[in-house]
């Protein structure tokens, strides 16, 4: 069960660094698990291929890849007004977001330093490849004069429990999106290089990699632990871990749309682009995955977010919480009732067809 882990009394923030966006649902989360779980865990069934991945981590292909070139070397007034603003929206988010999996790779590194040799130095290498990620987005919002206090974060952010087989999953899934989200707009500009209006965008193909990597590992973990994939449970398990990072991903790209349009990006499109091509990576390790090409999919997402975005309207009013309070309250049922119908819909049997996936 997942259970939220208030930290010390909040510190002050230093003169001149951002203040962290306000906790949501949609905010990137910190979490923290059952730590001798993970320790116990017996992966001797995929051994040789955790082995084979943690030998790729500690190759570090991208060691010389996240270094400043000349061309930041300029001044970026230029990008102003509704860009600016959701621009230094996304490096805040992706950054929050990475330095969330640096803390929990490594925490689990430093607890299974002596239990688990192999999960510890996978972790470790992981940390590694986050903090890098982290550390390269906080510095691009530097050429903005902003930028996040990392250790602020560490100490006043809240930090949400999950049990071992749910960070597996989440881990899993926020890594392989996280490759397609890059991965797509990378090669969009690539195609389109008058819109890459800064040199961030560059760096997405090398970096979307250590993502898949990451993803790569928590397969094989995953695999590794048939309670996780081979039985009724997981199944159920499974759907609602895949419903609620494909409608996560939806509220937030089609909150910020007006990012995506200044780099020439359709958001409706790349949203769709983004959940098929995660949603076929994840049927080589779930049991099921859903039915993205189901009639009713996407168009409940879509008015998942039209409804997210009147509940933003209200979240910003000066009405009374009260009145917010019975405002909400039936566009949150609205909501819960596209999940749900959304949860209902068959899923695709993916261990059927894992020979034609692999």
């Amino acid at each position: 069960m997942a259970k939220s882990l208030q930290t010390s009394e909040p510190e002050l923030l230093k003169p001149g660094v951002k203040a962290p966006v306000q906790e949501t649902l949609l905010t990137p989360r910190f979490y923290t698990t059952d730590f001798e779980a993970v320790a116990q865990l017996d992966i001797s069934a995929y051994e040789p291929e955790l082995r084979a991945i943690v030998d790729e981590l500690r190759a570090d292909y991208n060691r010389h890849h996240f270094v400043r070139d000349s061309e930041f070397e300029q001044s970026w007034e230029q990008i102003d007004g509704e860009t600016r603003g959701a621009f230094i929206d996304f490096l805040e988010r992706s950054c929050t977001s990475e330095f969330s999996g640096f803390l929990l790779f490594k925490e689990l590194s430093r607890r299974l330093k002596n239990r688990n040799p192999i999960l510890a130095e996978a972790f470790h290498c992981m940390a590694r490849d986050e903090a890098r990620h982290a550390g390269f987005l906080n510095k691009a919002m530097s050429d903005f004069n902003l930028s996040l206090d990392l250790s602020y974060l560490t100490k006043n952010r809240t930090y949400t429990f999950f049990p071992p087989e749910w960070i597996i999953y989440t881990v899993y899934l926020s890594e392989k999106i996280g490759y397609w989200r890059y991965i797509i707009m990378f090669r969009h500009l690539e195609s389109y290089p008058e819109n890459r209006f800064y040199p961030l965008f560059r760096y997405f193909e090398s970096w979307c990699q250590d993502e898949n990597r990451h993803g790569d590992f928590f397969k094989a973990l995953l695999r590794s632990q048939p309670q996780l994939w081979n039985n009724w449970k997981a199944r159920l398990w499974v759907r609602f871990f895949l419903l609620s990072v494909f409608a996560t991903h939806t509220l937030t790209v089609l909150e910020r749309v007006s990012f995506y349009r200044s780099v020439g990006i359709n958001p409706y499109e790349y949203n769709i682009q983004v959940i098929e091509n995660t949603n076929e990576t994840a049927a080589r390790a779930f049991p099921v995955i859903l039915d993205t090409e189901h009639p009713e999919f996407f168009r409940r997402l879509e008015e998942c977010s039209d409804i997210n975005l009147k509940l933003a309207e209200i979240n910003s009013s000066k009405s009374p919480k009260i009145v917010k309070f019975f405002q909400k309250l039936p566009l949150i049922l609205s909501i819960v009732g596209h999940l749900l119908r959304l949860y209902l819909i068959k899923p695709i049997d993916a261990e059927l067809s894992r020979e034609a996936v692999f």
